[in-house]
């Protein structure tokens, strides 16, 4: 019935699995657990440990692949049509997870996120960027997401008919971050109907504030790759909304060059103790200008 995968990179899984697996378990039914490593240096003994464990799985990629075509390893493996995709750096907020999830599939034929949530205070000043981005930008009740679903859309916990999943992901071995983005629009482009739901998982893996800045800045090149052209993505995607307009109002240049003078103050502003999401906006809309 339900096939659980988890893409993971240098992060021990094994506290993770063992939880989803006694909350399946109690449900009695049909399920798998199927752990990918994209070619991890660190945690191999104790992930390997999973494959002792009845209806688990843990292998590991030769080489780096990426979390999204990870993602489509784990899906071609699963043996059943419902899939729960899950990030590796999380856990589940309550002992009905798997629970809710079900009971929802049996009522609903829809792609269902559950939410995030972060440990209050779980951070220090190394990741405060992170913490607070999660915090302000992703901890959102569903009733909040589901006012505009298609921005909401975080692939890191997930249920989705594997069909739906192989319809709308991107299909590349390209080694590619931030494409939540492009599977968005995609179930947008396609009206796959989804739903938004208070069942969060709590995210515990917190980048440093230099590498999350990095890590935005690689999805802001993805997404203008990617989706910049496409139609009524301005819908579904708030950065690529105002990036669009300063392209109809011809003052792409003007930005551009305006980012170029201001861009190092603004770091500043960003990636320090105390971060400031605005001026990280406005860092990426300066960004995505500059960029060919």
């Amino acid at each position: 019935m339900l096939s659980i995968l988890i893409p993971t990179y240098n992060y021990n899984v094994y506290p993770l699995v063992i939880e989803l697996k006694n909350q399946t378990e109690r449900l009695g039914i049909a399920y798998e657990i199927i752990v990918q490593d994209d070619n991890s240096t660190t945690f191999f003994e104790e992930n390997t440990l999973i494959n002792s464990l009845d209806n688990c799985l843990f292998e590991v990629n030769e080489k780096n692949l990426g979390r999204t075509y990870n993602r489509t390893k784990l899906a071609t493996k699963a043996k059943n049509e419902l899939l729960l995709f899950l990030d590796a750096d999380v856990f589940p907020s309550n002992s009905s997870f798997i629970e809710t999830y079900i009971n929802l599939s049996n009522t609903y034929d829809k792609t269902i996120f559950g939410g995030y949530e972060y440990a209050k205070n779980a951070y220090d000043l190394s990741t405060v960027l992170r913490y607070k981005y999660g915090i302000e930008r992703e901890e959102k009740a569903a009733s909040i997401r589901n006012t505009t679903p298609y921005s909401y859309v975080f692939s890191g916990n997930m249920l989705i008919h594997k069909k739906v999943f192989f319809e709308c992901n991107f299909d590349t071995e390209e080694n590619l971050y931030g494409m939540d983005n492009y599977f968005g629009y995609q179930l947008f482009i396609q009206k796959k109907p989804i739903l938004h739901i208070d069942n969060t998982i709590i995210h515990k893996g917190l980048e440093t504030n230099q590498i999350f800045f990095e890590k935005c800045l690689t999805s802001i090149e993805n997404r203008k790759k990617h989706l910049a052209n496409k139609e009524d993505i301005s819908k579904v995607n708030s950065l690529l909304k105002y990036y669009i307009l300063i392209e109809k109002l011809k003052l792409t240049s003007i930005v551009s060059f305006l980012f170029k003078v201001f861009n190092k103050n603004l770091k500043k502003r960003i990636v320090n103790n105390n971060p400031n999401l605005f001026y990280l906006d406005i860092y990426r809309l300066g960004y995505i200008c500059s960029i060919k």
